[in-house]
């Protein structure tokens, strides 16, 4: 049976952090060497901490690996006590300035380790604590390619002497130099991996580290092009007479792709282009998006902003000068609804008009050849008027839209009467076939939008006609009773989904955790961190901490995602923990639909868990796969 390799060497050259030309030499000599029992996994995410190394034995053990390209003679390192006894490694600057060094490897493999017994292998920890020498399955080696084994033992040996102290065995912790990579010594790279098999490993135990190890599905979809129909393709390649195009579809059937796609075939012309967005996450996914489009040129950054809308706003507002109107659009007892509907809107409104008064060189605020804006939906139609202002003359504007997926009540001011004012001629565009979920879940979805959604204007989705079903899916629904507590429930779905999917697949960063308040978001965040689960969320006290997170949410993370639903719309996540907590309202039954439609097929499974705590939706919930009730 060939060696498992994480990600597969075939995709080394488009990681997101290339490997250095040391980790290269350290992998060939891996590849070389190690026995085709050690599966590899390269700069896994291990719940954020990316170690460079994890080699993993189900029968013999764990070997975690910090490798450092340091040139030894480019400063004086030395290593010395603390105050605790503690050894620490030092050096001076070029300048003369003492400094720790912060990147010690050292202290990196030992922390790696530590975690690795501690927290992401539970039934190890435990093991641990009654028979220290479990401690052996795991090692923790560095690995410097610059220097030679003598030269870095004279520098670690106050290490080595210290693991001692603390009745380590020096071969768990090897530290070896380029010399012993040449020589194709693996005894003294990994000392353990001569061993045929350990009393203290087994396949479970192995199972455990798996799912922090394996590349996460978002960062493998990353490296692959993006694909597209012929009228994907053809939309994305054209334009209108009038250059104004609306494009209407359900969820999943490649809206956003078309868009992201144009933004980065328009770069290529040097055309200037904004993208915008209701959802201030959405457009770091969108982003991803257009780099994988495949283009004889490569995409260029450079002409290509993206922002979401109230952003953009705000930035209109200072490129011209007017920081202290903006300011005081937000002072004490404003009604921060009225003021991101109406008052900004207005105050951008007059200060695009001012701004165009001034003779051409002076104008401060960009202009486009291209307005790409996702979501439509989420958008009123003074936001697209005032847009329309800053398209130069016989430049683009694209609209996409679902209005299945109208969470803010506005699609219904989108009448055709209305839309003829803003640009548009002729029909809207429609895409209607879905090429992102399973075939399994549309199903139930065209079942819930008839049931729950019979008012709005229903874009159900399709599967493609001549599939065959190649996308194999778990369906949960778990219904609770009025009394009991859905935050544990939440999190024990969280932390048991790899138990019930395939191990070999599933990493815990492909898990996301999808909310309807802020509020609960925080306590399963928070138990989630209790359970040493560390999480990406955009959960906060307050708007301003709301939209901090939210800015750095992305679902390259190597933590599991938590997040509203409101800021998962135009995602997809292949294995998915949805917590309904009302289900009586129009705009509830919306954002309910939104969340079931993020589920993103995939060949080796996709994974949903529903806990409802709503009564409204029991009947449906029983139509699932596997219902339970607690």
């Amino acid at each position: 049976m060939p060696r498992f390799i994480s990600p597969p060497l075939d995709q080394l050259s488009s990681l997101r952090t290339p490997l250095t030309k040391g980790e290269r030499k350290v992998l060939d000599f891996f590849l070389k060497h190690l026995p085709e029992e050690w599966e590899i996994y390269i700069q896994p995410h291990l719940n954020g901490l990316r170690p460079d190394f994890v080699l993993l034995n189900p029968k013999v053990g764990i070997a975690v690996y910090e490798i450092k390209d340091w040139d030894l003679n480019a400063m004086p390192y030395r290593v010395q006590n603390s105050l605790e006894g503690i050894p620490e490694l030092w050096a001076t600057s070029r300048t003369g300035v003492d400094f720790k060094v912060a990147d010690n490897p050292i202290e990196k493999a030992i922390h790696y380790k530590d975690s690795i017994l501690n927290l992401y292998c539970p039934r190890l920890a435990i093991n641990a604590l009654t028979d220290g020498k479990f401690l052996s399955i795991v090692t923790a080696g560095v690995i410097l390619t610059k220097a030679t084994t003598s030269e870095i033992e004279r520098l670690f040996s106050p290490f080595q002497q210290y693991f001692k102290l603390l009745d380590a065995k020096e071969q768990y912790y090897p530290i070896v130099g380029i010399d012993a990579l040449q020589g194709g010594e693996l005894n003294k790279v990994f000392p353990s991996s001569r061993w045929r098999s350990s009393k203290f490993m087994n396949a479970q135990l192995a199972q455990d580290l798996r799912h922090w190890l394996i590349e996460p599905d978002s960062e493998s979809t990353q490296r692959q092009p993006l694909e597209l129909n012929k009228k994907q393709q053809d939309l994305v390649a054209t334009r209108t007479a009038t250059g104004y195009r609306r494009i209407k579809g359900s969820a999943g059937s490649g809206k956003s792709l078309v868009l992201a796609a144009k933004a980065a075939l328009l770069s290529t012309q040097k055309k200037d282009i904004l993208v915008v967005t209701f959802n201030i996450t959405l457009w770091h996914y969108l982003r991803d998006v257009a780099v994988r489009y495949q283009m004889p040129k490569k995409m260029d950054t450079q002409y290509i902003t993206w922002c979401h809308f109230h952003e953009w706003c705000k930035g209109v507002c200072l490129a011209a000068g007017f920081k202290k109107e903006y300011d005081a659009l937000w002072g004490d007892g404003q009604n921060i609804d009225e003021v991101l509907e109406v008052d900004l809107i207005n105050l951008v409104n007059e200060v695009i008009s001012q701004d165009r008064k001034k003779e051409k060189e002076q104008r401060q605020i960009p202009t486009y050849d291209a307005i790409l804006v996702d979501e439509g939906q989420d958008f009123n139609l003074d936001w697209w008027n005032t847009l329309r202002k800053v398209r130069r003359d016989k430049g683009e504007m694209l609209l996409v839209a679902d209005e299945t997926q109208d969470l803010y009540q506005r699609a219904k001011d989108w009448t055709e009467e209305s839309m003829a004012g803003a640009g548009f001629v002729g029909p809207w565009t429609r895409l209607d076939i879905s090429y992102r979920m399973p075939p399994t879940l549309i199903n139930y979805l065209e079942k819930y939008a008839k049931q729950y959604l019979p008012n709005s204007s229903i874009n159900i989705p399709e599967a493609e006609t001549s599939e065959l079903d190649i996308w194999p899916v778990q369906m949960r629904w778990v219904q609770l009773n009025p009394n009991v507590q859905a935050v544990s429930l939440c999190t024990d779905a969280v932390l048991s989904m790899p138990i019930w999917t395939q191990p070999e697949t599933l990493a815990y960063s492909d898990i996301t955790l999808l909310l309807q308040d802020h509020k609960f978001g925080l306590q399963c965040v928070e138990l989630l961190e209790r359970s040493n689960v560390k999480t990406a969320h955009v959960f906060g006290n307050d708007r301003i901490e709301q939209k901090h997170r939210k800015l750095g949410f992305f679902m390259g993370d190597a933590r599991v995602k938590a997040t509203t639903i409101h800021s998962f719309k135009g995602w997809e996540s292949r294995c998915m923990v949805i917590h309904i907590s009302r289900a009586n309202l129009p705009e509830d039954l919306a954002t309910i639909y939104v969340a079931l439609s993020r589920l993103k097929r995939h060949t080796a499974g996709s994974y949903l868990t529903v806990i409802c705590s709503a009564p409204e939706l029991e009947v449906f919930g029983k139509t699932w796969q596997t219902f339970e009730r607690l």
